[in-house]
């Protein structure tokens, strides 16, 4: 069992849960999320997996949750930001609170990670940041005001510091769902759809371990999964 340690920040009950179970197959993975309850659970089902409850919107909290992982498990060699804040409604319906909460999951968040994280992978020469996004990372449709800025955003920073660490030997990517991902109350939203429609958590799970473990000769920035019948 390899000994280093996996980040994942936003383990819900899908793609987060399911990352999870993929890299603990690897790494010990520090599971960081709101719900003490969801990841109790886990940590029951998975040895390898530890809990560290937190707010990633709040700096100091995320900062102290980094200082346990490290204390009890070792620095994260993976960090996977999949936390996500969301809301629907265009520009004069949102509360404007929202948007800059969402900017401090979404965006500062990644920040805030990446300047405790990577550090220590310069000192050891490796290490990768993944994450998770969607197609409100690229456009900006009406009711999405409160959302896809953040996103972009997103996006953006995980780019810069993908040119600033790349070539010293740090790989950042952006992985983006263009997809109604398999979860409860998805199944429940889109009650006629066959199955084929929804992207399954496990397979994001593996891509996403395709993506950190790419060779330094073929890293790869910007992907882009969806189901072959999704629109595009």
């Amino acid at each position: 069992m390899d000994t280093n340690v996996c980040l994942i920040t936003g383990v819900g009950p899908g793609t987060g849960s399911a990352l999870v179970r993929r890299f603990a197959r690897g790494y010990r993975v520090a599971m960081l999320a709101r719900n003490e309850k969801r990841l109790a659970a886990l940590e029951q089902e998975i040895p390898e997996a530890r809990s560290f409850p937190c707010d990633v919107s709040d700096s100091a909290a995320l900062g102290e949750s980094f200082a346990n992982i490290v204390r009890e498990l070792g620095t994260p060699e993976v960090v996977i930001h999949n936390a996500v804040g969301g809301a629907f409604g265009d520009f004069l319906s949102i509360d404007p609170e929202v948007l800059e909460r969402n900017f401090q999951v979404n965006t500062m968040a990644l920040l805030h990670l990446a300047r405790l994280a990577v550090p220590p992978m310069l000192e050891a020469g490796k290490g990768a940041i993944l994450c998770t996004g969607n197609t409100a990372t690229y456009r900006g449709k009406a009711g999405f005001a409160g959302f896809a800025p953040t996103k972009a955003a997103q996006r953006i920073l995980a780019e810069s510091i993908a040119r600033s660490v790349g070539p010293r030997g740090i790989h950042v990517a952006y992985l983006a769902i263009d997809a109604v991902i398999d979860v409860p109350w998805t199944r429940r939203a889109y009650p006629d759809r066959p199955d084929e429609f929804f992207c399954l958590p496990d397979d994001i799970a593996d891509e996403c371990w395709h993506i950190v473990h790419q060779p330094r000769s073929a890293w790869t920035f910007d992907v882009q999964i969806r189901p072959d019948g999704e629109n595009w």
